[in-house]
């Protein structure tokens, strides 16, 4: 894994054959990161994270763990998660401004735009899920 990564401590909440489930909560410092915009933890005091389960290592519930991402990767979810659908609804927004559409239609059009894109990221979820590798210690 890249020595640069993001970090966050958290707690194991369930454990199944092959996945963990743990909840990360947000700490104080986050305020301060430099990653704090691409990895979303400063808008919400928890969040609940599904993880391959390390074969390697054992686990308990309730057990406090660290979760870490290459910050690579964690801009690779970020660009899929908030650029990508921020540039499609730019474009349909000014592209149907350009052909004369009135401005609400051409922003519900553009937010309807985002539904298709959401739609293939949630049926390729398990393909995403095989793409980000987190190391839980």
């Amino acid at each position: 894994m890249n020595t640069e990564s993001i970090s966050h401590e958290g707690i194991v909440t369930k454990i199944t054959d092959d996945e963990l489930e743990i909840k990360i909560l947000a700490q104080s410092a986050c305020a301060a990161c430099h990653a704090k915009s691409a990895c979303g933890m400063g808008e919400q005091a928890e969040k609940i994270l599904t993880v391959p389960r390390p074969k390697d290592k054992d686990f308990t519930l309730n057990q406090k763990v660290n979760v870490k991402m290459s910050i690579g990767q964690g801009n690779k979810a970020a660009v899929l998660a908030y650029l990508i659908p921020i540039m499609l609804l730019l474009a349909v927004l000014f592209t149907c401004l350009g052909l004369g559409l009135g401005e609400g239609l051409s922003a519900l059009l553009g937010i309807l735009a985002l539904v298709p894109y959401y739609v293939v990221l949630y049926l390729r979820r398990d393909k995403l899920k095989q793409k980000f590798e987190y190391n839980v210690e």
